[in-house]
């Protein structure tokens, strides 16, 4: 084999590693496309789950106001049904 000879098989072997590490390349790249994808997604459930657990915990503590105010009343109208002179 002359040096011509030689020179052509590295070309056609660094031709052919070229094309090997640029598919692996793209391969990699579409892996961490497709990982971002994924997490943005799961940030964005993440945060809406967020928002409806805010939303009953509000819910919740108005429902907890109301309660105390019922008890309030209930406990008002008790002394009263006495001081009326009935039975509660």
């Amino acid at each position: 084999m002359d040096a011509t000879t030689i020179g052509s098989l590295l070309v056609g072997v660094g031709a052919v590693v070229g094309g090997v590490v640029a598919y692996l390349g793209k391969r990699g790249e579409n892996a961490t496309t497709r990982m971002n994808s994924e997490l943005d997604q799961i940030q964005e459930e993440r945060d809406k789950l967020r928002e409806q657990l805010a939303a009953r915990d509000q819910k919740i503590e108005g429902l907890l106001e109301h309660r105390v105010a019922d008890q309030v009343e209930i406990a008002r109208l008790r002394v009263k049904v006495v001081n009326l002179g009935g039975d509660p």
